[in-house]
């Protein structure tokens, strides 16, 4: 599915609102309950920095931003452009009594609303491949990423072993939007998500994005066989921080 530059970021945010009290279950139906370990693996990636202020872009219902609470930050802000995903989000947040550390806001990640070289860490789970213009998107997350600060990003990826590679295309090109169709109704979401996979720059494209826009010290992990792909990216000394 194509859209144009302004029609794809309405599309994501109407898609995201519908399908929004469905998303957490999906999440974790469609992948096996796997997304958690995903995601705690990624906050791993940033335990020895102990970052003191996050933040976690495309944060949907927060879950990566409360994975991060187990580095005990001062501050994770969450931005995100669907107004449902962020309710919900917040209402969980409400429950674990995090509201002291976690606050969420609506944003674009394409324009974020912070000054330069605020955060120590920047975070992002399955998001970017939402974004308008990854470029741009990346940019402005090293903009206002501290020096020696750390992006993390959590994107699925295509597995390239026989038999997994098959058995994944038939999973996530049938099964998926079958199964998202039949709980959440919506005909398009869980459409849109295998063709957005497959349409993202994964492993060594993704990598050279981030060095694209700016990233030092880039790296990507596959996880579980290369469904999913854990990339890191520094601002180490980058001149535009100093």
């Amino acid at each position: 599915m194509e859209h144009t530059a302004k029609g794809k970021k309405e599309h994501v945010k109407d898609m995201f609102n519908n399908i929004a009290r469905h998303y957490d279950f999906l999440n974790h139906l469609l992948s096996l309950g796997i997304d958690r370990t995903w995601r705690r693996q990624a906050i791993e990636v940033l335990k020895e920095k102990k970052p003191a202020f996050i933040l976690d872009v495309a944060t949907g219902t927060a879950d990566l931003a409360i994975e991060a609470m187990r580095l005990a930050p001062d501050k994770i802000i969450g931005i995100d452009i669907s107004e449902e995903m962020l309710r919900l989000g917040k209402r969980k947040i409400r429950e674990l009594g995090a509201e002291k550390v976690i606050e969420l806001r609506k944003g674009d990640s394409e324009h974020l609303p912070f000054e330069d070289c605020t955060f120590d860490a920047v975070t992002v789970a399955f998001g970017v491949r939402n974004f308008e213009n990854i470029e741009r998107g990346l940019r402005e997350m090293l903009r206002v990423l501290r020096n020696d600060g750390t992006l993390v990003v959590v994107e699925f990826s295509r597995p390239k072993v026989f038999p997994l590679a098959q058995l994944f295309l038939f999973y996530f090109h049938n099964l998926v939007p079958l199964i998202g169709r039949f709980i959440s109704k919506d005909h398009r979401a869980y459409s849109y998500l295998p063709e957005s996979v497959h349409a993202f720059p994964d492993g060594s494209g993704f990598t050279k994005e981030l060095e694209k826009a700016g990233f030092l010290s880039t790296r990507c992990t596959p996880l579980t066989f290369g469904v999913c792909s854990l990339y890191v990216g520094k601002k180490e000394g980058h001149p535009d921080s100093r």
